[in-house]
């Protein structure tokens, strides 16, 4: 959700966050692949209710579980841009970031509901600097080459460069890849290759 001070708020889509290790997300999607129009109706009114109820103003994330037989339940309200905030930005053509700044300084959204459109499909895999024979424990030491992949459909957004050095006190998260296609087929393979072309050397 995106709201502001002017209790407007606007659903920005969905996204489906299951797939995680060590209760570490791991891969993100968007839209969440078993959507029903209905459920998002009921998600998306059940979100803007909580945003509501708070009079809560800026980006936020309502997480929910959603059972065998449909139903969902509130999880909680991450009051924040999330990392997977990339999936949603490349199937409504919006930018989160500036969307933020803009209610942060009392500004009204500048939409509403109808003018939210979602296109295409996005899903983005976390890429972490692990030790998989160490159960995956954060690995940390030299970048000695980092060269992302680049490609239509393809964006990553990173916070490393050649030379430099993964510190072991921070989260061992370096980049975020993205692939994005008219269908979720499309979207999985771009990301595919997007994957085999990305050439991450170094640390332990």
């Amino acid at each position: 959700v995106m709201s502001d001070k002017h209790r407007n708020v606007s659903i920005l889509s969905g996204r489906d966050c299951s797939m995680q290790r060590r209760n570490q997300k791991v891969i993100e999607e968007a839209p969440c692949p078993i959507m029903t129009p209905e459920l998002r109706q009921q998600m998306g009114q059940s979100a803007i209710d909580a945003a509501k109820s708070v009079n809560y103003r800026g980006a936020g994330t309502v997480e929910f579980l959603l059972d065998a037989s449909g139903e969902f339940y509130f999880l909680e309200m991450n009051t924040r841009l999330q990392v997977e905030h990339p999936v949603t930005e490349l199937i409504t053509g919006l930018d989160l970031v500036a969307l933020q700044i803009q209610v942060a300084q009392g500004e009204p959204l500048g939409m509403v509901q109808q003018d939210v459109s979602f296109d295409g499909a996005a899903i983005e895999v976390r890429l972490y600097t692990e030790d998989p024979s160490q159960d995956f424990l954060p690995a940390s030491g030299p970048v000695h080459l980092w060269q992302p992949a680049t490609g239509i459909g393809v964006r990553v957004d990173a916070g490393i460069c050649s030379g430099q050095d993964i510190s072991p006190f921070y989260d061992p998260m370096v980049a975020k890849i993205i692939g994005y296609g008219p269908v979720r087929e499309t979207a999985r393979l771009r990301l595919m290759q997007a994957l085999k072309e990305t050439v991450l050397f170094g640390t332990a």
